[in-house]
């Protein structure tokens, strides 16, 4: 009984996490999942034309670039996204919020999706030639979601 009541107090002595930053991570993977599977639907030949206004999405989207180690980009963007969604629904539950495996996985995806939305930005401005405004788009979904992740890499530092 005693263990049980220091449990119950030391848990009361904790500031509770805060969760706004997750919950930013989980609306943006959102929106970078629509996008992802809109470009996925392109890449698998559901879409005739992306709606992009001045055909750069498609001369991207059209080069030797838009695979990585033979995956459509746009596949690997909705496994990514896809990933950092769950893991931050994960981290607003009650049970989640203290856990050590829900800040690595938000800041290890947000730091592999920023470097790898870098590379793709530099494909398209000095090898492609092209802008696609979905890539666009999606970079800079990957930079707020890395921004809305920096609190992470203090709770990885705490022990649980």
């Amino acid at each position: 009984m005693d263990a049980v009541a220091l449990s119950e107090e030391r848990a009361g002595d904790v500031a509770p996490v805060s969760t706004v930053n997750r919950m930013a991570v989980a609306v943006l993977a959102l929106i970078g999942v629509l996008i992802s599977v809109y470009m996925s639907a392109y890449t698998f030949g559901v879409l005739g034309d992306i709606a992009c206004g001045d055909g750069g999405c498609q001369i991207v989207q059209n080069s030797p670039w838009a695979r990585f180690m033979g995956v459509p980009v746009p596949v690997i963007g909705l496994a990514g996204y896809s990933m950092l969604l769950a893991a931050a629904m994960l981290g607003v539950q009650p049970a989640f919020a203290r856990s050590r495996a829900v800040p690595l996985v938000l800041a290890g995806g947000a730091s592999i999706g920023l470097l790898f939305s870098a590379y793709l930005t530099y494909l398209e401005a000095f090898v492609i030639h092209a802008w696609c405004r979905w890539c666009i788009g999606s970079a800079i979904l990957a930079l707020l979601i890395f921004a809305c992740v920096v609190p992470e890499f203090r709770r990885m530092r705490r022990s649980e």
